[in-house]
C-alpha cells in the first residue's frame, strides 16, 4: 500500500485511497520526479539526464539521479562517481553523492565490476527499479531525475506505474527513423497519462570550427516541427560537441557558453512546467 503522505503526487493525482500501486519510503520527501525517456537508444538521454541534474543543482535545488537503465547503466561515469559504492544500512540503500552533492543510485554502484553484464529477466529488472525508488534513502529532494531505459518495454512501464512522475522529457534526434521510434515513447506517455514536459533535440547541428556556422547533420524535420506534430514544446537543441563526450570519461563537461546556455534554459523551462502546474 502506498504512503500518500510521503508521495510527491499527494493531493495532485486524485487518488488518496493508497491503491494506486505506488509504494513510497516514508523517510523520503521528494517534491518532483522527472523522467527522461526516448524510444531509441544512443540519442544522448543519459547525458541530458546528468546535465539537467547538474543545472538544477547549480540553481540551488536538492537533486538526485536514479539510473533506471538497468542493463545499460551509465550514471556512474556521467556523474563522476566511478569507483564509489552504494551500500545498505540494513533498511535502506544509501546512495552515493558526487562532487556537486547530487545523490546517485545506479546498478553499477552495487556491482563489483562495472563491466559485469546484467543477465536478468524482465521481472527482476523491474523489481530493481522499484527498489531504487522506495528503498533508497533519498531524504529531502526538490528534484529526482529518472534516467529511463530506451524503448517502451517492461522497465519503462514499471517506472510509469510505480514512480509518481511529475512529467517526462523526451529526447530525440532530427532524423526521420529516430523520430518515428521516439513517437512511440511519446504516445506511450500519453496513453499512461504522464505529462510531457517537452522535447530535447540532441545532435541537432555541429558548429563550423572556422566561422561558427551551424551545420545540420541530419536531413529530418527540425525539433520545432517535431514538437508541433506532437503538440509539445522544444526545451532546447544541442549540437554534436566533443566537450559533452568528456562526461563519460571525466564526469564533468567543460562546455562552450552557447551549449551551457541551452542546458540552463532547458532546466528553467522544466522548473516552470513543473512548478506552475
Amino acid at each position: 500500500m502506498s504512503d500518500c503522505s510521503s508521495c510527491p503526487s499527494n493531493g495532485k493525482c486524485g487518488n488518496d485511497s493508497g491503491q494506486c500501486g505506488v509504494v513510497n519510503n516514508p523517510a523520503n520527501k521528494i517534491k518532483n520526479v522527472i523522467g527522461v525517456m526516448s524510444g531509441k537508444g544512443g540519442v544522448g538521454k543519459s547525458t541530458i539526464s546528468a546535465m539537467l541534474a547538474s543545472e538544477l543543482k547549480k540553481k540551488g535545488y536538492r537533486v538526485g539521479l536514479l539510473d533506471a537503465d538497468i542493463t545499460g547503466p551509465s550514471a556512474c561515469r556521467l556523474m563522476g562517481v566511478t569507483g564509489k559504492k552504494a551500500y545498505s544500512d540494513g533498511k535502506n540503500i544509501i546512495p552515493v553523492e558526487n562532487e556537486e552533492g547530487i545523490k546517485v543510485i545506479s546498478l553499477n554502484l552495487l556491482l563489483p565490476d562495472e563491466n559485469q553484464p546484467v543477465v536478468w529477466r524482465g521481472s527482476l529488472l523491474s523489481n530493481c527499479v522499484v527498489q531504487f525508488w522506495n528503498e533508497t534513502l533519498w531524504g529531502e529532494l526538490d528534484y529526482l531525475i529518472v534516467d529511463m531505459p530506451p524503448g517502451t518495454g517492461d522497465i519503462t512501464l514499471t517506472v510509469m506505474q510505480s514512480i509518481p512522475l511529475a512529467g517526462v522529457i523526451v529526447v530525440t534526434l532530427p532524423q526521420d527513423m529516430v523520430a518515428m521510434i521516439v513517437n512511440k515513447a511519446i504516445n506511450m506517455a500519453k496513453l499512461m497519462k504522464i505529462k510531457i514536459l517537452g522535447v530535447a533535440e540532441n545532435m541537432s547541428y555541429t558548429l563550423c570550427p572556422n566561422c561558427g556556422e551551424k551545420i545540420r547533420i541530419f536531413s529530418g524535420n527540425s525539433g520545432e516541427d517535431f514538437c508541433k506534430e506532437n503538440d509539445t514544446v522544444l526545451l532546447g537543441s544541442l549540437p554534436v560537441d566533443p566537450d559533452l563526450a568528456a562526461l563519460s570519461s571525466e564526469g564533468k563537461a567543460h562546455l562552450k557558453d552557447e551549449i551551457a546556455d541551452v542546458f540552463a534554459q532547458m532546466a528553467q523551462k522544466v522548473i516552470k512546467a513543473v512548478e506552475n502546474e
